[in-house]
């Protein structure tokens, strides 16, 4: 087959390698539509990478939409029949990409019946093998919904608080964790075990010991049991070594009851591959069986870039960025070559093993999601308003500063009578803090000279950043409603810190015993 790879281009070889991988296993093809009545994904937005979906209205008047997700298509059509189905594909979906719509290539393998651990085993080999045929260095994570839920149904939370819960173990926020457990008065125990399984990360026999001390209740055990026992099928077939725990993989727990999984490779900034079980999913359909699955993200290979032997550290121009700096100055990162005269951007100290550079404060965030910078420092305002997918990893406690709601002196909101004029940089912060209150309002984005607009009568408040309220006081305006506060915050690429583990572990660690 050696002469087709002269007549195929990448994505076309890739494809061909993994359909015959599937078909080894007993996997067979399916095919679909493109397009699906649209009810279907709004029933089960939760279930998507992405909300957003193009829709359409077709020839006999229903509401169409351009696929944006193979699984539940697979689903929605799979028999209650007791029988094993064993499918594979390689279809296009429809998801935004930044800005704009993509149509990007899946293949991947859904398995639906009655598994048991052998099948759960054999479609991570698979997952880890199709990683394999991508022929690079990869990493295949595993975490457990039944585990994580398990944890936080030991204490008393609402939806509400088990989704912040969620969304800080994601990001490996283990200072948010702590704010959230005093503020939602939880107790010390409870606390220590819900920030070490954030943090928990590595080979599956290095962590086991770890993930048993956890445990709290029969939900976390039976997940332990199963972990285990998944652990035993790797090793029979020789793979134990490509697994790694890492319990910052979450999904939606009305949709994932067990093993979830994701896969990276060396040099791409983001997830592979993307994978677990969801039964429940399955018993929205009425059907009884068990299902497991993964995805390959094919359009991501493009993203490749050779992985450098330094951290590369993304510092916000400014007074900030000064003060990042000799935080990690203190800590043994040093690098004399930043204090030189000149327009440089970039600064490299091979010996301390890190390489600095500057940017506009507002991009620090894209360039470590991007995988441009492997760490960086930036505003918790950035990460509330563009939500990039990355983990936040420490609080620099610099740069503090509250996001306030401010208006004229004397200005009543307690009439709901009218919708509220918003003023603001930050439109995503105020549209959700005003969403939490039920209260409906007029978002006016601006980019500068905020203050003057309830003075001119364009708003009735403003949402913007307060550091001393001296420019507010100036203009006749004050806070009034604080949403959060703001400080600097340290941020890692996902892949990166995966990749380069003990490298930024070493160097978290180091910062945070001289913060």
């Amino acid at each position: 087959m050696d002469f087709l790879n002269d007549l195929l281009n990448f994505d076309e070889q890739m494809i061909m390698k993994l359909r015959t991988l599937y078909r080894q296993f007993g996997y067979s093809q399916y095919k679909m539509s493109r397009f699906e009545e649209y009810g279907l994904y709004a029933e089960n937005k939760a279930f998507l990478a992405s909300g957003e979906i193009i829709t359409f209205t077709g020839a006999g008047g229903k509401l169409m939409a351009l696929r944006p997700d193979v699984t539940l298509s697979i689903v929605k059509n799979a028999k209650d029949d007791g029988k094993l189905k064993k499918l594979y594909y390689n279809e296009n979906v429809y998801r935004p990409d930044g800005y704009e719509f993509k149509e990007q290539m899946q293949v991947g393998l859904e398995c639906i019946g009655d598994i048991d651990v052998s099948l759960m085993g054999e479609v991570l080999m698979l997952a880890q093998r199709s990683l394999e045929v991508l022929g690079e260095p990869s990493r295949l994570d595993i975490s457990h919904m039944g585990y994580i839920n398990g944890l936080l149904q030991s204490v008393e939370l609402t939806s509400e608080q088990k989704a912040a819960m969620l969304l800080c173990i994601s990001e490996k926020n283990v200072p948010e964790l702590n704010k959230l457990c005093l503020e939602y008065g939880l107790g010390e125990a409870f606390r220590e075990k819900i920030t070490k399984l954030a943090t928990i990360y590595g080979p599956f026999g290095e962590i086991i010991d770890e993930l048993r001390y956890l445990c709290v209740n029969d939900e976390t055990k039976a997940a332990t049991r199963e972990l285990e026992e998944l652990y035993g099928v790797m090793q029979s077939s020789g793979m134990e070594q490509s697994l790694n725990l890492d319990f910052s993989i979450v999904n939606d727990i009305s949709y994932y009851s067990g093993i979830i999984f994701q896969g990276y490779i060396a040099g791409i900034p983001t997830k592979v591959l993307s994978g677990g079980r969801y039964d429940k999913l399955l018993r929205k359909f009425g059907n009884r069986s068990g299902a497991v699955g993964f995805a390959v993200y094919l359009d991501l290979l493009e993203r490749f870039s050779p992985m450098n032997k330094t951290i590369n550290i993304a510092l916000p121009k400014g007074r900030l960025g000064d003060k990042a700096y000799a935080i990690f100055e203190a800590a043994g990162y040093g690098c004399p070559a930043i204090y030189e005269e000149s327009r440089k951007l970039m600064f490299e100290s091979p010996e301390n093993g890190v390489c600095y550079f500057w940017v506009k404060p507002s991009d620090v965030a894209i360039y470590v999601e991007r995988g441009a910078a492997d760490i960086g420092i930036v505003g918790k305002d950035i990460l509330l308003e563009y939500s990039p997918d990355v983990y936040e990893l420490l609080d620099f406690g610099i740069g503090k500063c509250r996001m306030c709601v401010a208006a004229e002196r004397g200005f009543s909101d307690e009439k709901h009578d009218r919708m509220l004029r918003v003023a603001t940089k930050f439109p995503n912060i105020a549209r959700d803090y005003y969403e939490k209150q039920g209260r409906e309002i007029d978002v006016i984005g601006l980019n500068g000279s905020i203050e003057i607009a309830p003075l001119l009568g364009l708003s009735d408040v403003i949402v913007d950043i307060v550091e001393t309220g001296k420019t507010l006081l100036e203009n006749n305006l004050e806070p009034f409603e604080t949403i959060v506060g703001i400080s600097a915050r340290l941020i890692s690429n996902k892949a990166s810190y995966k990749f380069n583990y003990s490298a930024i572990s070493s160097l978290c660690s180091k910062i945070a015993a001289n913060l």
